[in-house]
């Protein structure tokens, strides 16, 4: 995160930009990523608006906007944008794995599981994705299918402590504890916070 002095200074160069230039969609963006990452949520917006105003393939823009409103607990204006970004960008790996996340949020995992899917197959490597995904199989109840995507995930990432952890809690559903218990201590291992809970729930079938 940059200091407040360099937001400023960068914020005072995109308005003099814009002094030259009104309609640079360029600076506008700038300006508005500059206010998101201060937290500045009202002003990020109406800089991307304007932005996406003044340019036609300002598809990250509407991805931006995407993050404001999950942060604000609006999920449809979270899908709404992302959907926009995917209708300039098609190949927008990004957009779709955040269509997949807000319709998860929602309860809605077919169309979760459809967008992520289509994020994974133009990105394989988006870890958070096949996270996403494992989730959504297990709400789905379908325990197997979340275990094999857990893995596929954790051999793109072995050292991504959610992973494990959520791996783990597949493992304990299906009754496996042993797994259960390795991929939850690599969770430990990687610096991640395991629920306490869990951790109770495990302990039991830990051997001495």
């Amino acid at each position: 995160m940059a200091e407040p002095r360099d937001f400023e200074a960068f914020i005072a160069e995109q308005k003099r930009m814009l002094a030259e230039n009104p309609e640079c969609a360029t600076a506008l963006y700038n300006l508005g990523v500059s206010y998101m990452q201060q937290g500045k949520w009202d002003e990020a917006i109406a800089a991307f608006e304007e932005a996406i105003a003044n340019s036609g393939r300002m598809f990250e823009a509407y991805v931006n906007l995407g993050y404001i409103y999950w942060q604000r607990g609006e999920m449809e204006k979270v899908i709404a944008a992302n959907k926009k970004a995917i209708a300039i960008e098609p190949r927008y790996a990004r957009g779709y794995a955040n269509l997949g996340f807000a319709y998860s949020q929602m309860g809605r995992t077919e169309e979760a599981i459809a967008n992520l899917e289509k994020a994974i197959e133009l990105n394989p490597r988006m870890v958070q994705a096949w996270n996403n995904l494992a989730n959504c199989y297990l709400q789905q109840g379908d325990v197997d299918r979340a275990i094999a995507t857990g893995q596929k995930m954790l051999e793109i990432a072995p050292d991504f402590g959610l992973g494990h952890n959520n791996l783990a809690y597949a493992y304990y559903l299906k009754g496996d504890f042993a797994r259960a218990i390795a991929h939850v201590d690599r969770a430990l291992a990687l610096g991640f916070e395991v629920h306490p809970d869990f951790l109770e729930k495990l302990a039991p079938h830990r051997r001495d």
